[in-house]
């Protein structure tokens, strides 16, 4: 026996396995364990490589890890808050929200999403204003500043933020930023190499251990938070970069929601930047108090929900699919990509079918060109079931909203596609509030006169070139 002929025997075994770990050890979606077969099939050598570094399914041990004494704490808080909406006996600031009790319930039970009532928020769509009081935030700073971010240029943006890290940490200041390795990949070592210097400590999550080489490229910490001296908090879309200034030619306008929210809810966020920071740095914080010093600012309900693929629930999508079950009136959803499963798919159908109004609203260009094809594919789907959506024209969309009846709310990072769902670790501010909502909603309403319809007949008069990208896109896209 030849070498070529050991080596390929070999590789057909090896598919064999890994075939055979989809099917019964790794219990993938059944979607997505026939894309993978088909990959492993019909391109055995490319697609066992592939596999390795897409397609395994991370490690369900617990990645994250918390003191003992403060799991205790969040643990008791979650079963009394369970205990009391079972009872009938929980207090609503707002009497108007109590219809919302078993989603509140559902993210208690799913992410031990403890919900706090005391919180002000503000709403920010455009990049300059977002990131000009993040900075205003940042100079005020007295005990530490943390960032976590998906994306980190070292652009003018990125040296704006980092001067300021700087000089916060000569003024005694804790300074920790973590970002993802495989979203700020561009980043230059000697920009990283100026902030440690500095004395900024910087991290990345899920970094190569080999050069050039990572295994676990495709979970990805997708999350984008900010937490200034554990009073005040940002959650929502924008990355740090010129171009979420709109500054990029290819995308123009950025258009994105972030949110700055100051109350107890900050407590939960901080804590989920500890545990990703904690899994990323040898350098642990400590649940300490100077870090959950928050305090009281409005009266807005808010969930701060995570999901990720160490997780056995798809808490977020779980989230979303509760929200449009409980629709009578409306659903407004904003996303750049919209690659549903079934789950969340007949969810909007039905609630179409139903006579809710159901507006989706998506961006006119691709960042990804396969992610973007099946989006359209998906939108078709919608549109027949009677489904109004929107091409934004003005820039690109790059906001993750859904509001619905103008009550409830979601502003995060999860996108609503099976990429967010089960390989990212995301998380989002589930909100229950009228005020909120109906300025969600109002922002949604603008961008619609910035926007072009889709219709049925539109849709179906697209090209066969159009046509067969959607489709090889559509089948792709449980592995997209």
């Amino acid at each position: 026996m030849d070498i070529l002929s050991f080596f390929l025997g070999l590789i057909l075994i090896t598919n064999i396995f890994l075939g055979m770990s989809i099917i019964f050890l790794e219990r993938k979606n059944p979607t997505s364990t026939w894309a993978w077969l088909m990959v492993l099939l019909f391109i055995p050598i490319a697609g066992f490589f592939i596999y390795l570094i897409f397609g395994r399914s991370i490690n369900k041990r617990k990645i994250f890890s918390w003191d003992k004494k403060s799991r205790e704490e969040v643990r008791t808080t979650v079963e009394q808050q369970l205990r009391a909406i079972r009872d009938g006996h929980f207090e609503f600031n707002k009497v108007e929200m109590e219809e919302f009790d078993d989603l509140i319930y559902l993210h208690l039970r799913n992410d031990d999403a403890i919900f706090t009532q005391n919180n002000h928020i503000d709403i920010f769509t455009d990049g300059k204003e977002k990131f000009a009081r993040l900075i205003e935030d940042i100079k005020n700073a007295k005990n530490h500043i943390h960032l976590q971010y998906y994306i980190i240029r070292h652009d003018e943006l990125g040296q704006k933020i980092a001067n300021l890290l700087v000089d916060k940490v000569k003024e005694g200041v804790e300074v920790r930023v973590l970002f993802d390795d495989l979203g700020s990949r561009m980043i230059k070592r000697k920009f990283v190499h100026r902030l440690l210097n500095a004395g900024v400590e910087i991290e990345a999550f899920f970094p190569s251990r080999i050069t050039k080489i990572n295994l676990e490229i495709n979970y990805r910490n997708h999350r984008k938070l900010a937490i200034i001296d554990g009073k005040i908090g940002y959650i929502g879309g924008f990355n740090i970069g010129d171009e979420y200034l709109g500054k990029n030619k290819k995308f123009g306008y950025w258009r994105d929601t972030h949110l700055r929210i100051v109350g107890n809810a900050v407590q939960h966020m901080q804590t989920r930047f500890i545990l990703d920071w904690n899994h990323a740095s040898k350098k642990h914080i400590p649940f300490e108090k100077k870090y959950f010093e928050t305090e009281a600012a409005g009266d807005v309900g808010v969930q701060i929900v995570s999901s990720g693929p160490d997780s056995s629930w798809q808490q977020i999508k779980n989230g979303y699919i509760k929200m449009i079950m409980s629709a009578k009136d409306y659903i407004y959803i904003q996303t750049p990509y919209f690659i549903p499963d079934d789950s969340l798919l007949d969810a909007l159908r039905i609630a179409a079918l139903s006579g809710v109004k159901v507006k989706l609203m998506i961006p006119n260009k691709p960042d990804h060109p396969f992610v973007y094809w099946a989006t359209l594919s998906y939108c078709g789907d919608l549109l027949l079931a009677g489904a109004e959506v929107y091409v934004y024209q003005n820039g690109f969309l790059h906001a993750k909203t859904i509001v619905v009846d103008g009550k409830i709310a979601s502003v995060g990072t999860a996108n609503i596609d099976v990429r967010s769902f089960r390989l990212n670790f995301e998380v989002n501010a589930f909100i229950y509030d009228a005020t909120i909502s109906r300025k969600l909603l109002h922002a949604f309403e603008e961008d619609i006169e910035k926007s072009t319809q889709m219709t049925v007949k539109l849709y179906q008069k697209r090209s066969i070139g159009i046509r067969f990208k959607e489709s090889v896109s559509r089948l792709l896209s449980p592995v997209l």
